[in-house]
Parts: C-alpha cells; structure tokens; sequence
C-alpha cells in the first residue's frame, strides 16, 4: 500500500518534470531549481523504495501485517488504550518477576542526623586525649571469676594455670608473687626470680591452704605476710635466700625451709610452740647453732643435718620434769653433718621411740 503510493508520487514528478520545458527561456532558470528540488525528492523517495522494497514490514510491531499498520490519516490519538488486555510479550521476552531474589523498599524514614551542638567539636576531642588513666582499684571482695587483673592487664587464670582452686605459675619468670583468684586454695610458683614477697600478696586470700615458691631467689618478707591466713598448713620455701623466718600462723602442717640461710637469730623464740598440728619441719642446710625449741608434740619429722648445731639441752625433746614422757610421734630426727656427737647428750633424747640420726 506505502509502495504504490510513492510509486504514483513518482509519476506525478515526471509529469511535473516534463511540463517545465513548455514555457519559454525566461522562464527556464526558475523552473530549473524547481526541477533539480524535484529531482533530490525524487532520489530520496527512490531510496525509501530502495529499503522497503526487499523489507516491506521493516518499522512495524512483529505479528502486525502492513495492512494493519498504524495509519497517520486514520489513526485517533483520542482513542483510549486497552490496558487490560494488552499482550506484553509482542515487544519483546518477559521476565518471571516472582523468582527475584531481593525486593527493593523504598524506606519512608529520613536517616537521623545529629544536631550541630550533639556534635563533637575540636575541643572536645582534644579534651578526650588529654585526660589522664582512671586509677586502677583492685576488688578483692568484689564479684568476679577469676578475681582481681594481674600488672599485666589480664587474669591470673590467663598468665598461669588454674585447675580447680590450685594457680601453677612455675618457671614463668616472675619476678613478684601474681594477684590471685580470691578462691586460690594452693598456689605454685616454683623456680621464678621473685626476690621479695609483700604482705599484700595473698591478701584476702582466706581459702588458701598451701604456697610453694621452691627454687626462687627470695631474700627478704615482710613480717606479717603470712599473718593474715587463717588456713594456711603447708609452707615450701626451699632453695632461696632466707636469713630470717617470717612469722606463720599456728595452723602449720608442713614447714620447709630447706637450703636457705637460716641463723638462730633469724628464727622466733618459742616460732613453733602453739603450733598443734605441725608435723614436718624441714630446716636443713641452714646456719642454725642449736635446735629452735620447744617443738609441739604433733612433730613427726624434724631434719636438722648440714647446720653448725653443736649441742643438745636434756628438754629439746623430752621433759626433765616427767621422767614417764615419751615423744611418739616424733620417729624421724636428722642431725648429721653437724659438729655433734649424739652420744654425749643421751638425756636429751631418752623419751624418743628412735635414736636421732647423726655422729657418734
């Protein structure tokens, strides 16, 4: 139909074309630019004819025949679209909308911005960073699980080995006793470089049963360091540097103070008396000059070999007074490598179920 028409505008030219050369010269040169304006239409319409020869439905919608095209002269621009039963898929694939993985929402809330005065200025900031460290408190009686931080800024738990209520903190290299759990019933520091021990050490620790710092480099305690545990039995202070015993409380079990370097002097008068339940006293390799008396009853062994005792009173054991006493329990008494001669002193040692190990 779009063929015939521009092949009939076609012949009009050529009618048109033909029918300027009937007038006379004057009018030639008008008629001339008349003629070559017809002859760019006419090329422009032999190109249209060109393209649409071999193509005739090229332009239109697929699926429309070219009798059904859209046609300018009789198309109503005031006819309404039926929306409702508009076939989508002519203009191309559809999509399954329902299989979309995300689903845009468009939020409705403005996001929240923070008034100039909430903000923080310069110097604010430079307030912050200048202020100094809070103080650093330490709770004992507070709650907690593993108690107060040590100096380094974590838990004794961390730094050593908990296991139940016993902390094992063996050969770390410490050089000061650690803040331990409140509910610490043995602690191990074994074969460190602590050098002195404080009496806020084991403050508050009232649970605790026995400490073993065997194999440090301690030299010096302060008094009362050991005063203040109400159950404290077993006291392992071998292979140190001890001059002077600090004082113990009377709930002493097991006393070892081995390879130190004990004077007389440095050892309490009557240190062992009231202690009930004391059963092993260790004092060997010391520089003790006689035996700390008066030994409780409840002593079982007492090893004294390697000081510079040189002599035995009649009561270092026994009781002159009561010539029927006899010291039971007490079945291991060590005293060689001493400048002794046991069998000068055997009064001293009557009322013993065993003879001391020593010279004769």
């Amino acid at each position: 139909m779009k063929q015939q028409r521009i092949e009939t505008g076609l012949e009009e030219l050529n009618i048109v074309e033909s029918s300027t050369y009937s007038g006379n010269r004057a009018q030639v040169a008008p008629l001339f630019e008349l003629r070559m304006s017809l002859q760019s239409l006419r090329m422009a319409l032999a190109l249209v004819l060109v393209f649409m020869g071999p193509y005739p439905n090229m332009g239109f919608p697929p699926g429309v025949p070219d009798d059904e095209a859209f046609d300018l002269e009789t198309y109503n621009l005031n006819s309404e679209m039926d929306w409702e039963n508009l076939d989508a898929n002519i203009y191309g694939d559809s999509y399954d909308y329902d299989d979309l993985d995300q689903k845009i929402e468009v939020g409705t809330v403005a996001p929240h911005n923070p008034s100039a005065d909430s903000q923080p200025t310069a110097e604010h900031y430079e307030e912050e960073l200048t202020l100094p460290p809070a103080p650093i408190t330490l709770d004992f009686k507070g709650p907690g699980l593993f108690g107060p931080d040590t100096g380094m800024g974590m838990p004794s738990c961390l730094l050593c080995v908990c296991i139940g209520g016993s902390v094992y903190c063996d050969d770390m290299g410490l050089d000061q006793i650690p803040l331990l759990p409140k509910d610490t019933t043995r602690f191990y520091g074994r074969f460190n470089k602590i050098r002195h021990v404080k009496n806020t050490d084991f403050i508050y620790l009232n649970k605790l049963l026995s400490i073993d710092l065997t194999g440090n480099h301690i030299s010096g305690m302060d008094e009362d360091v050991f005063r203040t545990l109400p159950q404290l039995q077993d006291l392992l202070l071998a292979d140190n540097n001890l001059q002077v015993m600090p004082e113990l409380p009377i709930t002493m079990k097991h006393i070892d103070l081995r390879d130190n370097r004990l004077t007389s002097r440095g050892v309490h008068s009557e240190g062992f008396k009231d202690m009930s339940q004391l059963e092993f006293l260790y004092l060997s390799n010391n520089n003790l000059d006689y035996i700390p008396t008066p030994l409780p009853l409840s002593l079982r062994v007492l090893h004294l070999q390697n000081n510079n005792i040189q002599s035995l009173h009649k009561d270092t054991f026994c009781n002159r007074h009561d010539r029927n006493f006899i010291r039971r329990k007490l079945e291991d008494i060590r005293l060689d490598g001493n400048p002794l001669n046991i069998d000068l002193f055997a009064q001293a040692y009557v009322c013993l179920p065993r003879l001391p190990v020593g010279s004769h």
